[in-house]
């Protein structure tokens, strides 16, 4: 597993692989860039059949985060770490302390918090080896603890702002929004869009979950083959990256792609793809910003032993569409597709370009 090898490698300040032999923990933490502040970002918990997939999470992931986190103007780099399970035997309460002790030896270099396959019950169990984890649940249930419905709010602002440029409508009433993953993020978008008169088509590995969502939301659920095909105003990505391949992106019928999953090109090249097919794609560590600003702020007012107001939370995210615009602005007077315009705006922030 040499990462000076792998293709994702991008000067990352560190990459660090954890093996504890009494819990079972293999982990790997990766700080990209902690020129902004501590390397911030969650823990993905996964079974990875083959561990140089592990290795790939954390370097795109870690990369990702430092981009998301200074584009949200929060001042923090980009962290990230996977904990490789075991595909039988799963996390353990041992593991989660093993962890915990890694994240603390690092003295605050990198802050941990939830990503998929994480709870908030698993933060509690970190937090009690290292200071240095957000996404603690709220004493007043606002600032804090999940960060999918601050994600989910981010992702709505996006989409809206992406109606706005490409179709030219101030409301999504009426417009065909196809949504692949009905989870924490997934399922918040829906009915948040769901309430202004959006049309929804939905799909989920878990079908039940999809069947259930399309039921409180008015819509269609179709399985998750079908979504990418859905003939449809917005194609929602909210699961897992990289589904923006040369297969996926033959498949779209739609015209923006604005959705939270991260890492959801392929390769680089996809992006020119999608604007070489006319899709607006919203950058995706742009549009699913509000988790990170909703962790971010928590542990920044825990650390300075300040009260975090909850309208500061939303008065950033609601800045998510303004960021969008600069970037989709910058793309059509270059030529330069979305994601390009959004790198390079990322790079100078972290003092890359």
């Amino acid at each position: 597993m040499a990462f000076w090898t792998e293709a994702d490698y991008d000067e990352h300040e560190l990459v660090e692989l954890v093996h504890d032999r009494a819990s079972g923990l293999t982990a790997i933490i990766a700080i990209h860039s902690s020129e902004l502040g501590p390397g911030a970002g969650g823990t993905r918990f996964w079974h990875y059949p083959q561990p140089d997939a592990a290795l790939r999470d954390a370097l795109r992931l870690s990369r990702g985060m430092s981009y998301k986190n200074a584009m949200a103007g929060l001042p923090m780099g980009g962290g990230k770490a996977v904990v490789l399970l075991d595909k039988d035997t799963g996390k353990t309460p041992e593991m989660l302390a093993a962890f915990g002790d890694a994240v603390n030896a690092l003295g605050g270099r990198y802050v941990t918090a939830e990503d998929v396959g994480a709870t908030e019950a698993d933060m509690v169990a970190i937090s009690h080896r290292t200071p240095h984890v957000c996404g603690l649940p709220a004493d007043d249930g606002s600032v804090g603890g999940d960060p999918g419905p601050f994600t989910a709010m981010g992702i709505y602002h996006g989409i809206r702002a992406a109606v706005s440029h490409t179709l030219g409508k101030d409301s999504v009433e009426g417009v065909r929004v196809a949504l692949q993953g009905c989870g924490s993020v997934g399922g918040g978008v829906a009915r948040l869009l769901a309430k202004d008169g959006a049309l929804l088509t939905v799909s989920d590995v878990h079908a039940e979950r999809a069947k259930a969502l399309a039921r409180d939301v008015g819509g269609e659920a179709v399985s998750p083959e079908a979504i990418m095909g859905v003939a449809c105003d917005v194609f929602s990505p909210n699961a897992l990256g990289a589904i923006l391949n040369d297969e996926g992106i033959a498949k779209l019928d739609c015209a923006i792609v604005a959705g939270g999953a991260n890492n959801q090109l392929a390769r680089r090249e996809h992006g020119a793809l999608l604007a070489e097919r006319g899709i607006l794609y919203a950058p995706d560590y742009v549009i699913n910003a509000g988790g990170i600003i909703n962790v971010a702020l928590e542990y920044l007012c825990r650390q300075h032993g300040e009260p975090c107001d909850i309208n500061e939370v939303r008065k950033r995210i609601a800045q998510i569409p303004d960021r969008l615009e600069a970037i989709w602005q910058e793309s059509e007077a270059t030529g330069r597709s979305p994601d390009v315009v959004a790198d390079a705006m990322a790079r100078r922030l972290i003092g890359r370009d």
